[in-house]
């Protein structure tokens, strides 16, 4: 027995209907069309649906208890299909990301608001996670997307690499703040607060000031960046910090910064990567996401040079 959703459909509405021709006009197809396949049903469940008498049809005790056979199963089917509209139109679906900790106080947080408008049905987890974890997290399918600084290149991954330029960050009224530009000169000897030991930005740093000839203070050393921005505008410290960090800040202060932002030289860089499994295919919400993401990094590049260059 082989059933099709049309003929269940078509049954369905010459029930509701109580008449062939009532219903082919319903279901868009000829009256002879819709006779021919009700009794081909019939003739597939091995028992009539109907009483033929003068051109009536009256519903047999087995058609009333089929019709609830085919209600729940049409129902079911047409929920199915609103989902599957809903998933590709992006309204629901879920979506998993892991996030490294620089981005995931203000920066993804922001993006996924405006990813989320109108997309009520959609659910999201955002985890942040250490840049090694989440690593291993992506290569092992527990999430649809990862944001974190770039690892070695993997088969399991699939990453887009971005080479971020770290910037100085310094309290407006300090005299540095007048410069276009901050050098290991400039900050000889000035306590700083700088990530620890083996953190790239960190090894680049003291390298930079060794080669200068210049004094590195390092009288803060901090897991991230984002705890710095406070010293900084305390006064306790300059630093030289990755730009998704220097960029939150610009997003909470709404475009009047209360740090100065400066270009640092030599050029300290921090590369960050979008991370999705690499032997699992990515959702169609999670390319959209990606795409959204994309943007917005190549947007905050532009921001942040804007706000440098202005200086």
């Amino acid at each position: 027995m082989h059933l099709t959703l049309r003929q269940l459909a078509t049954f369905r509405e010459v029930m509701r209907s109580g008449s062939v021709s009532s219903a082919a006009r319903a279901v868009g197809r000829t009256q002879p069309a819709v006779s021919t396949m009700v009794q081909t049903l019939e003739e597939q469940l091995g028992f009539a649906l109907f009483l033929r008498s003068q051109g009536k049809l009256t519903p047999t005790p087995e058609a009333r208890f089929f019709l609830e056979e085919c209600e729940e199963i049409l129902t079911r089917v047409e929920r199915t299909e609103r989902t599957l509209q809903s998933i590709s139109t992006l309204q629901s679906g879920k979506l998993q990301i892991a996030c490294h900790p620089a981005a995931s106080s203000v920066f993804l947080p922001r993006l996924l608001t405006r990813f989320l408008e109108g997309r009520d049905d959609l659910d999201v987890s955002l985890i942040m996670r250490s840049s090694d974890v989440i690593e291993d997290q992506i290569a092992s399918q527990q999430f649809d997307v990862g944001f974190s600084e770039t690892p070695e290149p993997r088969a399991s991954i699939r990453q887009i690499d971005y080479n971020l330029e770290c910037v100085c960050v310094l309290s407006p009224d300090d005299p540095l703040a007048k410069a276009r530009t901050i050098t290991p000169h400039d900050l000889d000897g000035r306590p700083m607060a700088v990530l620890f030991d083996e953190h790239q930005t960190a090894v680049q740093t003291e390298a930079a000031f060794r080669a200068a000839g210049c004094r590195f203070n390092r009288r803060l050393e901090l897991r991230t960046f984002l705890p710095g921005l406070q010293f900084v505008a305390s006064g306790v410290c300059t630093m030289v910090c990755d730009m998704i960090t220097a960029y939150s800040h610009l997003l909470q202060s709404q475009g009047e910064p209360r740090l100065a932002i400066r270009r640092f030289c030599p050029t300290i860089t921090n590369s960050v990567s979008i991370l999705t499994p690499g032997y699992a295919p990515q959702s169609i919400v999670a390319r959209a996401f990606i795409e959204d993401l994309k943007v917005a990094v190549e947007r905050m590049k532009k921001d942040v040079e804007e706000v440098v260059a202005r200086s």
